[in-house]
């Protein structure tokens, strides 16, 4: 699988991230044999958060296993220093490792959060500690909230390393500012900050639970994933080829096998083809930008 320079981390990541949240949705027996297929075919970034219910616990022994092979992210929702800290040692101690690659601000929503991050008692002060302490290696911010606000993020915190944001068709299509993620990827190209892409695989808001219930919902996830190798494959290729260092899969087990397929075989994407997706998707509803709730 090929891989890409992660910004200026020094970390060559494979173009497809493991998004660990699909752990959760298994017993410990499945959780390792999706982790070994995972690596079998090369992945070595993993993206995972407390968040996820037990996915930290369920990655942890092939984790711990195969530290070597793989370039971990974990993640906090926490917003302040004491928070972000004890957050940190749980996710360590729940993983069972001594240190995380990559630590990121999770799920930025709004401009009083980044506020309370950046400023003094905030959570970026707790990373950069961790960060003295040989706790954590790289800093990163995830977001799929509006892309000014990310914008603004990577003005103000000049040690952001990678963020992670939606790119999909749909995005794309749209021509207003809040679905303009693509100023996001281009502003953190030229600050050589790396770019990890997530929704890739949003197809829309699953349809109201009156129509819908959550009990019978074919996929765990929280929008309305693609479905078929050939749609897989077409999102992931979009993604890879707006020059994202990684795309994350997404977070059903049963999508994971698809998308690694499609990480393998990808060849890059020309123009025609990512033009008629995006006109495909135009007028399609996107679950972003959208308050966080996995």
């Amino acid at each position: 699988m090929d891989t890409r320079a992660l910004g200026a981390t020094g970390q060559d990541s494979t173009i497809m991230t493991f998004g660990a949240i699909a752990l959760d949705y298994l017993e410990q027996e499945g959780a390792n044999q999706l982790v070994e297929l995972v690596l079998d075919h090369g992945v070595n970034h993993f993206d995972v958060a407390p968040m996820y219910g037990d996915a930290e616990l369920k990655l942890g022994p092939k984790l711990r296993q195969h530290r070597e092979d793989i370039f971990l992210g974990c993640k906090t929702q926490e917003r302040e220093y004491d928070g972000a800290k004890r957050k940190l040692e749980q996710s360590l101690n729940r993983l069972g490792v001594d240190q995380i690659d990559l630590y990121q601000v999770h799920g930025l929503e709004y401009e009083h959060e980044l506020e309370t991050i950046t400023g003094e008692g905030g959570a970026l002060e707790a990373f950069r500690d961790a960060q003295d302490d040989g706790l954590i290696d790289h800093i990163g911010l995830t977001s799929h909230g509006n892309p000014q606000l990310i914008l603004d993020a990577l003005d103000r915190i000049d040690d952001l390393e990678t963020v992670m944001f939606p790119m999909n068709p749909v995005v794309v299509g749209k021509d207003d500012a809040e679905y303009d993620y693509e100023a996001v990827l281009e502003r953190a190209n030229e600050l050589n900050v790396g770019t990890l892409g997530i929704k890739a695989f949003a197809k829309g808001p699953w349809p109201s639970t009156d129509d819908l219930p959550e009990g019978d919902r074919p996929y765990a996830n929280w929008y309305e994933p693609v479905g078929t190798p050939a749609e897989i494959s077409d999102r992931f290729d979009f993604a890879a080829a707006q020059g994202l260092t990684s795309v994350v899969s997404p977070g059903d087990p049963k999508l994971v096998a698809m998308v690694l397929d499609a990480a393998e075989r990808y060849d890059g994407m020309d123009e025609p083809a990512q033009r008629s997706l995006v006109e495909q998707a135009r007028h399609d509803q996107s679950p972003v930008p959208e308050q966080l709730h996995h």
